[in-house]
C-alpha cells in the first residue's frame, strides 16, 4: 500500500547534523502533492570551519558518519535519495563526484541526486556557460568547485568565498550581505550565478535577485530539489521559486 503523506515518492534526505537550512528550504520548496522528504543527520563532532585545516577534518567527519546515515534513514523506505550537504560531492571534480554519487547508490541501491551535479543539471537547463559563483566555504574548497565546473564546461569567471568561521554559522549569514556578494559577483561577462554550500539560506533570495539582476541565480537546494524532481518522472512546475523550477 503506498505510503498516505508520499504516496508519489518519499525522498531520503542526508544532511550534517549541523545544517538547519536544508530541511526548511525543503520545506518551502515540496509543492508537489504526493511527495514527501525524510531526513538522516550525519554526527558532527566538531562543526569549526575557520581554517582550511578544519574545513578538512570536517569532510572526514561527513565521510565517517555517511555510512551511518544513509543506514538509518533507509529505515523509512523511500524511493530516492538526495545528498543535503554540497562539499563533498564537488571533490575530485566529475571523477570525484561520480565516485561519491556510485558509493551512495551502493549503499542504498536507489538513485541519488547530489548537489554538483544537480548544479551542472541546472546550468544545461537553463541555457548559461559563463558562471560566478558564491561559497560560505573556506579557500581549500575552491579549487575542487572551479574544477568541477569548469571540467563540466562552465568557466567561472567570478567566485567569492564567505569563509564562515563554523558549519553552524553559515545559517546566519544574513540576506543583506548575500545581496551585496550577488551584485559584487555580477557582471556583462556572467551568464548565471551559483551558490553551493547547501546550509547557506539563499531559495527565496536567488528567486528575487533573479528580477533585478535579469539573469539565472541557482541556490543549490533548489537546484538539488529541481534535480530530484525531475529524475523521479516529475514535471509539475513550481512557481515563485525561480525560473529554473517554473520554466524547467
Amino acid at each position: 500500500m503506498p505510503d498516505i503523506a508520499g504516496f508519489r515518492a518519499k525522498l531520503a534526505t542526508v544532511v550534517p547534523s549541523t545544517n538547519t537550512i536544508v530541511e526548511a528550504d525543503f520545506s518551502h520548496l515540496f509543492r508537489i502533492p504526493g511527495v514527501t522528504f525524510h531526513t538522516g543527520r550525519m554526527y558532527i563532532e566538531s562543526p569549526a570551519l575557520d581554517s582550511n585545516n578544519a574545513f578538512a577534518a570536517l569532510l572526514e567527519q561527513v565521510d565517517s558518519a555517511f555510512e551511518t546515515a544513509v543506514r538509518d534513514v533507509m529505515t523509512c523506505e523511500p524511493d530516492y535519495l538526495v545528498m543535503g550537504m554540497s562539499a563533498p560531492t564537488f571533490w575530485g571534480g566529475r571523477e570525484g563526484n561520480a565516485t561519491f554519487r556510485e558509493r551512495a547508490r551502493r549503499l542504498c541501491g536507489l538513485g541519488v541526486t547530489t548537489g554538483a551535479e544537480a548544479c551542472s543539471a541546472a546550468l544545461e537547463a537553463l541555457g548559461a556557460r559563463r558562471i560566478a559563483v558564491l561559497t560560505p566555504y573556506q579557500p581549500i574548497m575552491r579549487e575542487q568547485i572551479v574544477r568541477y565546473f569548469e571540467e563540466s564546461g562552465f568557466p567561472v569567471t567570478h567566485y567569492v568565498d564567505l569563509a564562515c568561521p563554523s558549519a553552524t554559522a553559515i545559517a546566519a549569514v544574513t540576506p543583506d550581505r548575500l545581496r551585496q556578494v550577488l551584485r559584487e559577483l555580477d557582471g556583462p561577462d556572467v551568464d548565471a550565478i551559483v551558490q553551493v554550500g547547501t546550509n547557506l539560506s539563499m531559495v527565496r533570495l536567488a528567486a528575487e535577485a533573479e528580477g533585478w539582476l535579469g539573469k539565472p541565480v541557482i541556490a543549490i537546494n533548489t537546484a538539488i530539489i529541481w534535480h530530484a524532481y525531475r529524475a523521479n518522472g516529475f514535471v509539475d512546475r513550481i512557481y515563485g521559486c525561480g525560473s529554473l523550477l517554473s520554466d524547467h
